[in-house]
């Protein structure tokens, strides 16, 4: 009872003081918290608070960013570029006034599928594949789920196939310049991208961003007909961050990275490209893994010296005359090349940071705090001497808040998402 009454009494001053509307939701799960069956543990617990609130609780985003169908490849770059966004809903232009969310939509458009455009442009097309591009020709990427193919590997002599006037040549193309965004948009089974209801729980959305690998969860509103909110991995880090205080976040949140099993994976697992590899390959690597980033790495070494991610593909397409002076365009030259570029014209970007790495006696909470002030999506994990160690990813923290009950989605995903074996939530 006395504990009971603490809690009530800190969520009282905390009331007291303005509160950001992602506090005001954490007050709402540390309300919920208090009351559970005290049988259940923190985890069931948190399930439970979780599956109580409906997505509609969630923050806003800023206004959403949609992209015509007849936008060009070009206009769509220069969209997710200058708002920041790794992917925008495409409407259809001759969809009616009245159209349902499903008739007004046709895909999503993200780095994702842009990357994948660009690795096709850069490789000879093979005899059973069409020699001018098609509906078919494109892949698509699905909520930020690519669908991978075989993939070779690109190694230090390959480097000269992007040499420096590649991407000049292919953004100065009518080729480029009249690819239209529907044709490289991705969609979800018989809708435009798989999508929550208002009422659907926080639980599901919470699932969808870390087991299913959705990057963002779309919320409609069924009467209008239109997108109400767009829940991203990052919003969700930043609610946590900004619950630092109550018991509920702080059960949780003081345990060491290595006592809730983070990072998952071992060094000799570290999906990573080295420093004169193509900067391509990392691209390939990212859509053959189905991952958002990859880390640098030094040649002969284990140190990472930088880290590309799918959103660095604008810069292939945006600025490609910064490579011109290039004979190959490896990742350490991207590196550079980005980074000269962006002290130019945006000093404020997460990439001038270098690369943020943290040690395994780190807090949950302390990680949550560095992913959301630096306004990444990643950080790398190493020893003692700089070496690295593992990775862990917004998805990563996310699924270790909350974990799926048996059956929840029944046989929705089956066939659908690939999982890795012996996933877990």
């Amino acid at each position: 009872m006395a504990s009971l009454q603490l809690r009530r009494e800190s969520s009282m001053d905390q009331q007291e003081s303005p509160r950001s509307p992602e506090a005001k939701l954490g007050m709402k799960v540390e309300d919920l918290w208090g009351v559970q069956e005290p049988k259940l543990s923190p985890n069931e617990k948190l399930n439970a608070c979780f599956e109580s609130i409906p997505v509609s609780a969630f923050p806003l985003a800023p206004q959403g960013i949609e992209i015509k169908s007849d936008a060009s490849l070009a206009e769509a770059v220069q969209i997710l570029a200058q708002n920041k966004i790794l992917s925008a809903p495409v409407v259809d232009i001759n969809a009616p006034e009245d159209a349902t969310w499903i008739d007004r939509y046709i895909g999503i458009v993200e780095f994702a599928g842009i990357a994948i455009w660009i690795l096709q442009q850069s490789e000879p097309p093979s005899p059973r594949s069409p020699s001018s591009p098609s509906g078919t020709y494109f892949a698509v990427s699905i909520n930020g789920m690519t669908s991978a193919v075989g993939l070779g590997t690109l190694g230090p002599e390959d480097a000269s196939i992007t040499s420096g006037d590649f991407f000049e040549a292919l953004t100065s193309s009518k080729f480029y310049k009249n690819t239209k965004v529907r044709d490289i948009s991705g969609t979800f089974r018989w809708a435009p991208f798989l999508a929550l209801q208002k009422s659907n729980s926080f639980l599901t959305m919470l699932l969808l961003l870390s087991k299913y690998k959705m990057k963002s969860v779309p919320v409609v509103d069924l009467g209008d007909g239109k997108i109400n909110n767009i829940i991203t991995q990052s919003a969700v880090i930043h609610m946590l961050a900004e619950c630092t205080g109550f018991h509920w976040f702080e059960s949780w949140g003081t345990k060491k990275l290595s006592e809730i099993g983070l990072p998952t994976m071992s060094p000799k697992e570290i999906i990573k490209v080295h420093e004169d590899q193509p900067v391509l390959q990392a691209f390939k690597l990212m859509r053959k893994n189905r991952i958002g980033g990859v880390p640098v790495v030094e040649s002969g070494g284990k140190k990472a010296i930088g880290n590309i991610s799918l959103r660095d593909v604008q810069f292939l397409l945006t600025a490609p005359e910064i490579y011109r002076d290039y004979r190959s365009i490896t990742a350490k030259n991207f590196l550079i090349a980005v980074k000269n570029y962006l002290e130019k014209h945006d000093k404020r970007s997460p990439m001038l940071s270098g690369t943020v790495t943290c040690k395994r006696d780190k807090t949950i909470k302390e990680l949550i705090q560095t992913l959301d002030s630096e306004k990444i999506h990643r950080m790398y994990v190493v020893d003692d001497d700089g070496n690295l160690e593992g990775v862990i990813t917004l998805r990563d923290i996310i699924s270790r808040l909350v974990h799926e009950p048996h059956g929840y989605f029944g046989d929705f995903f089956d066939g659908v998402l690939p999982l890795p074996e012996n996933c877990r939530v």
